[in-house]
């Protein structure tokens, strides 16, 4: 069961998504203990039992606990029991590869817009998905009621565009732009750097 959510600390998130990638992994078995959870995930079996308990009670002393159950708590704790509709904006080469990645609706999450300046895209079919102009994008987003947008656009001009897509109704933001946004309180923002991630290889490379 789980229990009405709190506060809830920004390291437990992607700790609940690592668990819920590994139940996948572990199709046609009935249980799983948290001492298999924590040899697969890199966590601790306390820090796995904590996790959860900050969302109710799953599992059964001495057995461990009902994959398709956990799986499906996991679910509606992340948000996952409902389709989110997504628009890209920026048809670059990472938009474009970012299209393509079929993850995104095995996940609830279908891109049903794009949206590029450059008028040679708009009216293509890129990866099933329309793109449209960007002097569109208020008009498609409210009629498609887009959740959230993708941001795959230049640096310099991403502050803008990502104000504009709130302006039109997202309430959230995947940025793929090397910037912090700076965008109203209520919009959820998840910046991906991808300069910052290989730059972290680099170090870890170096000290190795």
């Amino acid at each position: 069961m789980i229990k009405e959510i709190k506060k809830i600390s920004q390291r437990v998130i992607p700790r609940m998504s690592r668990y819920y990638r590994i139940l996948y992994e572990h199709n046609g078995k009935d249980m799983i203990s948290s001492k298999e959870l924590s040899d697969f995930s890199g966590y601790t079996a306390a820090q796995v039992r904590k996790d959860f308990a900050y969302f109710g009670q799953f599992g059964c002393p001495g057995r461990g606990y009902n994959i398709e159950g956990l799986k499906g708590s996991i679910r509606k704790i992340l948000g996952l029991d409902r389709q989110w509709n997504v628009a890209l904006i920026g048809v670059g080469n990472l938009g474009i590869a970012l299209l393509g990645y079929k993850g995104f609706k095995d996940q609830g999450f279908e891109i049903t817009a794009a949206f590029d300046n450059d008028p040679e895209k708009a009216g293509r079919m890129i990866k099933n998905v329309e793109i449209f102009s960007a002097s569109k994008m208020c008009g498609v987003m409210r009629q498609k009621k887009i959740d959230m947008v993708i941001l795959t656009v230049p640096r310099e001009s991403a502050q803008a565009i990502a104000m504009e897509a709130v302006e039109c109704g997202a309430k959230a933001v995947l940025n793929f732009a090397p910037i912090n946004l700076k965008l109203p309180d209520a919009i959820k923002v998840r910046n991906i750097d991808m300069s910052i991630e290989i730059e972290n290889l680099s170090f870890l490379i170096s000290k190795g």
